[in-house]
């Protein structure tokens, strides 16, 4: 999935003064008990003001985003540095109210809430100290990918088409904006390593190429309007709407491209590592903290990845016994890698199984989970100007893209477990789920954070197992692969970034314990290369959640219950791992009732 958190993405102006509520944080509390039942204290009401009114602007200033919040269509944000400063002002502001709260004073929810609030400003606060807007883009994500993402919206009212016309007038001054910061990261060699830029400008180039405004991705929306907006009217906003292609987004494509290919990607750093940025220690450790929300040194990191490898590899090497291979591990990855029965033919054939494996789940569903979302989601390929450097699949609300660009790249054996993981009872399941949750505010319904989310969604890969979802043992190998190419991310992220790792080192790694075809290995290395810290998120997600199972079963006995196991890591919304430790915590106290069921009698 995913990958660019909604909690860095960039926001423009101070909504209120975070200074205004500091005095309500700290007054005296006019209720008979700080924690009277159904009486917000007056901390309470502070902290719930100053944490939704700057959830709500804050959501307002965000692009688009596969991780942001859901009602922000066609929205350029202001990236000028004027707009970061202030950005930075406020955040410490709200940071310094957040000191003044006395917490005793607070609901047991909002102690929660203010554990996850925190950890947001606290990022936003990182992220903008280390001036990360400087670099918007990595290996397979970037700020022009992310906006053209709006070709694939529906317009549905008028007034969405005059936003959406308003935003392609805007994107001149929005990519100078972002060509200016990235001038200034350039010059203090803040980039991505120049190896993995290689071809990055693809989809600028292929919007600079169409033959005509009406082919640009942008237009796509306006070929077919609804029937609602009268025929005229429709019309003269599919003329705007050509014009403004013509006129403002070609042109600063264009500029855009020239700057790429004669000044940025010449101009990119030669070094792999975060510890060659400037302050790179500060800033690897800080995107540790962001991506796994627990404050783990490279060494241990890198240890704990060593040693999962080694657990896998005996896993592994009983598939080979189960399947009579002859030969070593290399000789069994190299038959995976290179035999016919493994691959699709044609796209479709692709898309068909996955669609079928996701129909599987959806009859196995009730008896792990009490409550489904009701959001659904379709299958769809990976747009093409972006298939070559894309993961092999992605999911989220409504939707699991599955990549049927270079086929011999998308073995059959782990489409199980990327369904598992980028569908249901992955991200398409759990992302739906946090947004229909009415009982939690809305910085934790909308936001994700990855060790979270890409921890449950790894985790779901494994449950596929116990739910028998894995039919062959080629499946249950894929599975394993797709567990240790997981775990192999551990000791490749810290192996570039702290230990001085080269490219192809990283590379071999990924050879001598998956079973990734080469396509993916190079696309990967170099995502991990390009985006310091989020590879680590999945791997110690799903350990972090299994350590919570293991104690809540040991704890509970008879007494413990999937499904409420389940419900209850999914009731949290997007958190740092620490919460789900205490909603574990919780549950073991209430004898392992869940949410949404009556899952043990009293």
């Amino acid at each position: 999935m995913i990958s660019k958190p909604a909690l860095l993405l960039l926001l423009a102006s101070v909504a209120i003064a975070p200074q205004a509520a500091t005095a309500a944080f700290a007054g005296d509390c006019d209720c008979a008990s700080s924690n009277a039942a159904d009486t917000p204290s007056a901390a309470d009401k502070a902290f719930e003001k100053l944490s939704n009114d700057e959830y709500e602007w804050r959501k307002t200033q965000l692009p688009i985003g596969e991780d942001s919040p859901n009602g922000n269509q066609f929205l350029l944000p202001d990236v000028s540095r004027a707009a970061q400063a202030k950005r930075l002002q406020y955040w410490e502001d709200t940071a310094d109210t957040l000191t003044h709260l006395d917490t005793e004073r607070l609901s047991p929810a909002n102690l929660v809430n203010l554990e996850v609030y925190k950890a947001q400003i606290d990022t936003l606060i990182a992220a903008q100290k280390f001036r990360d807007y400087e670099k918007p883009l990595n290996s397979d994500s970037s700020f022009w990918g992310d906006l053209v993402g709006y070709a694939r919206e529906s317009i549905r009212t008028e007034e969405e088409a005059e936003r959406y016309i308003a935003m392609l007038n805007g994107i001149p001054a929005h990519f100078a904006d972002q060509i200016a910061n990235m001038r200034i990261g350039l010059e203090r060699g803040f980039t991505p390593p120049k190896i993995t830029l290689v071809g990055r400008d693809s989809a600028v180039r292929s919007v600079v190429e169409a033959k005509s405004p009406t082919d640009v991705a942008y237009y796509a929306p306006f070929k077919e309007l609804p029937s609602s907006i009268p025929a005229d009217r429709a019309k003269a906003l599919q003329a705007e709407a050509e014009a403004a292609i013509r006129d403002k987004v070609l042109p600063a494509y264009r500029t855009l491209l020239a700057f790429l290919n004669d000044e940025y990607f010449p101009g990119a750093r030669d070094g792999l590592a975060a510890y060659g940025l400037p302050d790179g220690k500060a800033y690897y450790r800080s995107k540790i903290r962001e991506f796994v929300t627990l404050d783990l040194t490279p060494e241990a990191i890198h240890q704990t990845g060593l040693d999962e490898i080694a657990r896998l590899r005996q896993r592994m090497d009983a598939v080979m016994k189960e399947v009579k291979f002859e030969g070593d591990l290399p000789a069994f990855l190299t038959f995976l890698r290179t035999d016919p029965q493994f691959y699709a033919k044609t796209p479709q054939e692709l898309l068909n199984r996955a669609a079928w494996i996701a129909k599987t789940f959806d009859a196995k569903a009730d008896d792990y989970f009490g409550r489904m979302p009701r959001r659904r989601f379709a299958i769809k390929p990976v747009p093409d100007d972006i298939a070559p450097f894309y993961t092999g699949g992605r999911g989220g609300p409504g939707i699991y893209l599955v990549n049927t660009y270079n086929l011999p790249a998308r073995p059959l054996y782990s489409l199980v477990a990327l369904t598992l993981h980028e569908s249901a009872p992955g991200h398409a399941m759990q992302m739906p789920l946090a947004g229909e949750n009415t009982t939690l505010p809305a910085f934790r319904r909308d936001t994700y954070i990855s060790a979270y989310g890409e921890g449950w969604a790894l985790y779901s890969e494994a449950l596929g197992e116990e739910m028998g979802m894995y039919e062959t043992p080629w499946d249950i190998f894929g599975m394993l692969s797709y567990q240790a190419w997981r775990a192999s991310r551990l000791v490749v992220d810290t192996g570039v970034h702290a230990f001085g790792w080269s490219r192809e080192q990283a590379q071999q790694y990924l050879r001598d314990n998956t079973a990734l075809a080469e396509h993916e290995i190079v696309t990967e290395v170099d995502r991990y290369i390009a985006w310091p810290g989020q590879a680590l998120s999945y791997y110690l997600g799903e350990l972090h959640i299994i350590a919570a199972r293991k104690r809540a079963e040991e704890a509970l006995g008879p007494k413990f219950d999937l499904r409420a196991f389940h419900d209850a890591v999914l009731e949290l919304g997007s958190v740092p791992l620490p919460v789900i430790d205490q909603r574990i915590d919780r549950l073991i106290r209430e004898g392992g009732k869940g949410p949404y069921s009556e899952a043990v009698a009293p």
